[in-house]
């Protein structure tokens, strides 16, 4: 059972190594004296991935249920832990570290460093690389693996690679091919877009790696607002609705010359919330006189995207809106994403299924003999999809009130506690208070808060159910 288990988990932790070498190459280059720190952990990481994989080396012939979810937990969690080694050697704290990689690697953008600009390039790059790794590594898993677990209704994506082989490895391997063909060509196209926008090269790559991959970890203590530059918060603005989007979509648009309606449906829903949701934070910052309408617009754009998104960064303050900012931006990060992308949140084609359930309950509780398909755009959508994506609702919500629960205990307020769990568990990153907020950092949250909300970062990321399912007694009969 445990073989294809540390076998694939040490084929991950070895790229990571691999990864680790790219910051230790950029000290070299500025002449600066952190590489050694990535040296020793890439010696670290490839000594204990490569030992994990020829260890277990061999033929995989099919994985079961049980080890697809330890695959997943094991994985990301040994990733996560290796990840934190560079901080460390850096002389971060441990609970800290933790953080700082469970944040890269979730994508979520939440920050223990209150000023980033004091970080050498070698650990800014490294942060932007954990996102950028966690962003595709996220979209693989959500594709390839959430549909073979049946988790929060993805098996309805089944169908988007049926000409795949259903063996586990040829299915993983194909998708991955065409995932990251598409993510590094909409990287390269942000990197060059912030480059003529007057973006350095080394801050153009590290945004264009946060960005794309919906991650928010910055290199400007102030994220994007430092820029000054409508130009840049455009630019910016755009790839984070692009990499929101199914990358899989991408692919169909451009190869196949086709989009398959449920996607083609998902994407158009998600346009008309963002359009909604901007018009009305647009207004709301007219109403209240605090920009004019140019302004208001651009500023309602990118930041409404950014948490809608879960990317996290931000080109001001919005805490400084008014308090019906703070509890809509709640709103937004519990929206999300498409899925199939690299966002966070719960997801739009979720919401869909709710919504469509709702309508199917208000016709036939006035028409009960009406036979009435639960539909998604063309797309008619099992009883098995539905009930799974109630399930992941369920679970979702209970985790929110325990992991609030647990922070508020540590002595926190209540808005301060929930700001940080919505935060964390949708991985957008920003609280809803000025201390974990925009402006903000997590760095004055105890040792305790801090791991429980890497875990939830890690919960959050890997659709909740992934990691309860772990602590069940039946799971592991």
């Amino acid at each position: 059972m445990w073989q294809p288990i540390w076998m694939i988990c040490g084929y991950f932790v070895s790229l990571l190594g691999i990864a680790m070498l790219f910051p230790a190459a950029v000290d070299i280059y500025y002449n600066h004296t952190k590489w050694s720190i990535f040296v020793s952990s890439a010696i670290v990481s490839l000594f204990i991935g490569v030992s994990l994989f020829l260890a277990n080396r061999g033929k995989i012939k099919d994985i079961s249920i049980q080890q697809a979810y330890l695959i997943t937990a094991i994985s990301w969690v040994a990733v996560t832990v290796l990840a934190a080694v560079p901080f460390m050697f850096y002389g971060t704290h441990w609970t800290e570290a933790l953080f700082e990689a469970a944040s890269g690697i979730s994508t979520t953008g939440a920050s223990i460093y209150a000023d980033v600009e004091s970080l050498p390039k070698s650990i800014l790059l490294w942060r932007a690389l954990l996102n950028g790794l966690g962003g595709v590594g996220i979209v693989i898993f959500a594709i390839a693996m959430l549909p073979f677990l049946g988790i929060g209704g993805m098996q309805i994506f089944q169908r988007e690679n049926s000409d795949v082989n259903e063996k586990f490895l040829p299915k993983i391997s194909y998708i991955a091919k065409r995932i990251i063909s598409v993510y590094l060509l909409l990287m390269i196209a942000c990197i060059l877009s912030l480059k003529l926008a007057g973006m350095g090269w080394f801050d153009a790559v590290c945004h264009s790696l946060s960005t794309i991959s919906t991650g928010g970890l910055s290199t400007k203590n102030t994220s994007i607002g430092f820029f000054k530059s409508a130009d840049i918060e455009w630019i910016i603005t755009l790839f984070m609705f692009l990499g929101a989007l199914p990358l899989t979509w991408y692919h169909s648009l451009m190869f196949t010359k086709s989009i398959h309606s449920l996607r083609s449906s998902q994407v158009v829903v998600f346009v008309k919330i963002l359009v909604f949701y901007i018009t009305i934070m647009t207004v709301w910052l007219i109403w209240n006189d605090v920009y004019d309408f140019g302004d208001a617009i651009r500023y309602a754009a990118f930041n409404v995207i950014s948490i809608v998104t879960s990317t996290g960064f931000n080109s001001t303050d919005w805490l400084k809106w008014g308090s019906f900012a703070a509890t809509a931006f709640v709103i937004f990060a519990l929206t999300g994403g498409c899925a199939g992308s690299t966002s966070g949140g719960i997801k739009m084609f979720r919401w869909q299924v709710v919504a469509a359930q709702l309508k199917k309950v208000f016709v036939t509780t006035t028409e009960p003999n009406r036979l009435m398909p639960l539909k998604i755009g063309n797309a008619v959508i099992s009883s098995d999809v539905a009930n799974s994506v109630f399930v992941f609702f369920a679970a979702y919500a209970f985790s929110v009130a325990i992991i609030c629960s647990l922070v508020a205990v540590s002595g926190i307020d209540f808005a301060t506690a929930f700001g940080a769990t919505i935060a964390c568990i949708t991985n957008s990153g920003p609280g809803i208070t000025e201390n974990i907020g925009p402006s903000g950092s997590y760095a004055g949250l105890s040792d305790f808060v801090k791991l429980l909300l890497a875990f939830t970062m890690i919960l959050g990321r890997l659709e909740v159910l992934t990691i309860w399912v772990l602590f069940t007694k039946g799971f592991w009969r």
